[in-house]
């Protein structure tokens, strides 16, 4: 049997629900004529290398099924690469291949593709089958990110990848969302990834969560995930906060990834970040906002601190209360 647990009750721990996140902090502090910006993958990705912010290079992009053939042409002679839908949310439509094997494309979980069932895909990219609203949409080809050897042993078919939350150019909470092989090497937790909480001041590994349940090992290595911290943890952090700057948005969900020859880069910038990592990390968000917006109230001029400042507060304010001896 289900319990239904009421909203004050869960306001009371901290913890921040749907509706309190859609009204008094994404309706609040987002613009909604920022969203096309993180709605747009090719926008966010103007805007982050204008800023200087690194994001995995762009291969080709269409618009049009007239731009099939182009692309196609494009994709023929890459080893590897990731197809991904320009306006898709929760990972739907991405398409990563690992590998060629003469004229077969093969995906991370060693099942392949022909170069008609990318064109199928791309066609129905287009069409706006993985698009938010189902509206037509755009395609475009990545480079393929070969995530840090430090962290492979935390992931399985896929690449792991860092969730931060910002609100008002404050990193407020973080995640590692790693893939499993019940994910489809998708760091996708609906899917079956696992999502482990990461301190703010130290990177290191609070919580591991599979499916609702807390786990202590990757379900596909065996790896103990208590041993795991994140590296070049404070660039992550200084990353995410810039965001806040390029895009204008208060509050801010920031996909990371740590590519072994690039170093961290941003993947993907979203206005409306899910909740459950409040259940990662074992603990409410609600204290942590509310600890910025007071914090704004008595000066004003704090959001504009700058990344650094911003990054050094958070690290001093939202770590866990034993992880001062730690770093």
């Amino acid at each position: 049997m289900a319990w239904l647990i009421a909203p004050w009750k869960l306001a009371r721990h901290g913890i921040l629900g749907m509706n309190g996140r859609n009204i008094n902090y994404i309706a609040r502090y987002n613009s909604r004529s920022r969203y096309p910006l993180v709605d747009n993958k090719l926008l966010t990705k103007k805007a982050a290398t204008k800023a200087g912010i690194t994001v995995p290079k762009l291969l080709a992009s269409t618009d049009s099924p007239v731009g099939i053939n182009q692309l196609m042409k494009a994709i023929e002679p890459l080893q590897e690469f990731v197809l991904k839908p320009v306006r898709g949310s929760g990972g739907k439509g991405i398409i990563v291949i690992e590998r060629r094997d003469g004229p077969l494309f093969v995906k991370a979980s060693g099942n392949t593709m022909t170069a008609d069932d990318i064109r199928r895909h791309v066609s129905d990219i287009l069409s706006g089958l993985y698009s938010l609203g189902g509206k037509p949409d755009a395609v475009m080809v990545e480079e393929r990110v070969h995530f840090d050897p430090m962290l492979f042993d935390y992931s399985y078919e896929g690449v792991p990848d860092l969730r931060i939350i910002v609100f008002r150019g404050f990193p407020v909470m973080a995640m590692l969302r790693c893939a499993t092989h019940s994910s489809g090497g998708r760091a996708n937790l609906h899917q079956g990834a696992i999502g482990v909480g990461i301190d703010i001041r130290t990177g290191a590994s609070i919580n591991a969560v599979q499916k609702g349940s807390l786990i202590d090992r990757h379900p596909d290595t065996g790896h103990d995930f208590s041993q795991l911290k994140i590296p070049n943890w404070d660039t992550m952090l200084d990353l995410a906060s810039r965001c806040y700057e390029v895009t204008g948005l208060g509050y801010l969900g920031c996909d990371i990834v740590l590519d072994q020859r690039y170093g961290p880069m941003i993947l993907e910038l979203n206005a409306r970040p899910g909740l459950t990592i409040q259940v990662t990390n074992g603990t409410g968000i609600l204290p942590r906002l509310r600890h910025v917006e007071t914090l704004l109230k008595e000066d004003e001029d704090a959001c504009d601190w700058g990344a650094h400042r911003r990054v050094m507060y958070a690290k001093e304010h939202f770590g866990r209360p034993d992880a001062a001896q730690a770093v």
